[in-house]
């Protein structure tokens, strides 16, 4: 999952949208593909990440169905409490007969909705109020739902940081212990092989991981906020590099120098590949600040399909291009690394060192941001109305708890595939499959008495039978379930 949300409240056309769209899914996640697809085989990856956008786009439409909703509702309260106020306001002058009469016949004979917007009415299914996916939670949701959902977020967002902190220290540390000097080809190196004298490579990680955690870690105690032209640079170089990846992979293998024999299918990958795959999809929790300013919603379903189709594209594209460009065994967990310390695929030192240090740059714009929304989601999971937090809670135990955690994980742990894989595998399946599934499921129980059976949600989804709900509530069990089993019998033969 990648940043890349423009700021609420600036409208933009559907194209814009798709860019948006695919700026904000392809990121890190799509940077450890291409190994995972070379443990798991070409085909049983082709098929398992085509199966897997499949399950995403249908979530996502859950996610917008839901919006809707949530907006409906939110329309039907208003109206309800200007009702009130307007009887409370004439009470003082009708009988308390005509009080009663009155509010009891207004909501059936008038529309729900009155609201006047560029010379029409605005449909009561109309996205136009960004209802966040804990909003929405709160609104669809008990008490012990609620509670789930943020349990839920908070785990994804630490294993987003823990991914954060170990990629940005682990290009650093490639790109100063790494081969520059085009002598000696693609070596795979060890955490205890030098780096400076009798400083390891694991050393300098660590040193560098330090001082990220100095620079980027007080950005927690504070608000952050993205702006728009960093969030066009840091698209523009993603952009750039992984065109120049696909590319320059392709004159590889287009050269018979392509090295990559991968298998057809091996089973023992498929538990890292899914959580990789349903981490390189994550869009879910982001989508009301993607899709409410978009201008005009009317074939919104048809771009989100096309972004997904896209998306595929181009997941296979560099995946494929890597896996027969590179040798298995020396495919990083970080795909940039494969050009950073082989002068045989890129002999230009500046753009050896752009590659390796392109997730430092991107990665770095938006561990804040993560780091900012993980610490007001704590706050918000302990929250009780009428409340307040002391100060040394709310601007000290809160940052640090947010924090810490991350950096001890990463200080353990490099393994940027393991990470992906077990953070899209437990916390990622509960965002992108339990949780839309869920919303949409519990929105149209709530708004059917509110708004009627014969009212329709225009943005409601294509899987709009309760088959598909139950469906993907059976395939997010099943999965929790095998990747608990592998992760069990993979410890036991240890």
């Amino acid at each position: 999952m990648a940043g890349g949300i423009t700021e609420s409240g600036e409208p933009y056309s559907p194209f814009v949208g798709i860019v948006y769209m695919f700026n904000l899914i392809v990121g890190t996640g799509a940077l450890t593909m291409p190994k995972a697809f070379a443990t798991a085989g070409w085909a049983v990856s082709i098929a398992l990440i085509t199966f897997l956008g499949f399950m995403s786009y249908m979530t996502t439409t859950f996610v917008i169905e839901a919006m809707a909703a949530a907006n409906a509702q939110l329309r039907w309260k208003r109206r309800e409490q200007e009702e009130v106020e307007h009887s409370d306001s004439t009470s003082d002058y009708s009988d308390d007969d005509d009080v009663v009469n009155r509010g009891r016949s207004e909501p059936e004979t008038k529309p729900i909705l009155s609201v006047q917007r560029s010379g029409g009415q605005v449909d009561q299914f109309d996205i136009v109020e960004r209802v966040e996916m804990g909003q929405m939670a709160s609104m669809f949701f008990n008490k012990v739902g609620v509670n789930m959902f943020y349990i839920c977020i908070i785990v994804y967002l630490y294993g987003d940081l823990a991914i954060y902190a170990a990629a940005v220290p682990l290009s650093l540390m490639e790109v100063a212990c790494g081969n520059h000097s085009c002598s000696a080809g693609s070596v795979k190196y060890n955490d205890t092989d030098p780096c400076w004298g009798s400083v390891t490579r694991l050393d300098a990680y660590r040193v560098f991981l330090s001082l990220f955690t100095v620079m980027m870690g007080p950005f927690t105690f504070f608000n952050a906020q993205k702006t728009k032209y960093l969030q066009i640079l840091t698209s523009l170089m993603r952009w750039i590099a992984f065109t120049m990846m696909i590319i320059l992979a392709l004159i590889r293998i287009n050269k018979d120098h392509g090295a990559g024999r991968p298998p057809v299918a091996n089973l023992a990958g498929v538990p890292n590949l899914f959580g990789v795959c349903v981490y390189s999809f994550m869009c879910q929790h982001s989508l009301p600040s993607l899709i409410t300013p978009i201008s005009d919603k009317k074939r919104v379903g048809t771009f989100v399909f096309a972004d997904y189709v896209l998306i595929l594209g181009f997941y296979a594209l560099l995946s494929f291009t890597a896996i027969y460009c590179f040798d298995s065994s020396f495919l990083h967990d970080m795909y940039t690394l494969n050009f950073t310390d082989n002068c045989d695929v890129l002999d230009i030192p500046v753009l050896r060192y752009f590659l390796g240090l392109f997730p430092v740059f991107t990665i770095s714009t938006n561990f804040p941001i993560i780091a900012v929304t993980l610490r007001n989601n704590w706050k918000t999971l302990f929250y009780r109305d009428g409340g307040t937090y002391p100060w040394v809670v709310d601007r000290v135990v809160f940052p640090l708890i947010t924090l810490v955690p991350p950096i001890i994980v990463a200080f353990c742990t490099h393994n940027l595939e393991s990470l992906v894989g077990i953070t899209g595998s437990y916390a990622g399946t509960g965002i992108q499959y339990i949780i839309p599934a869920s919303l949409v499921y519990f929105s149209r129980r709530h708004l059917e008495p509110t708004v009627g059976r014969e009212a329709v949600n225009k943005h409601r989804s294509p899987f709009r039978h309760s088959f598909w709900v139950w469906f993907v509530w059976i395939w997010a069990a099943g999965c929790l379930m095998f990747v608990t089993a592998n992760i069990i019998l993979t410890d036991t033969k240890k």
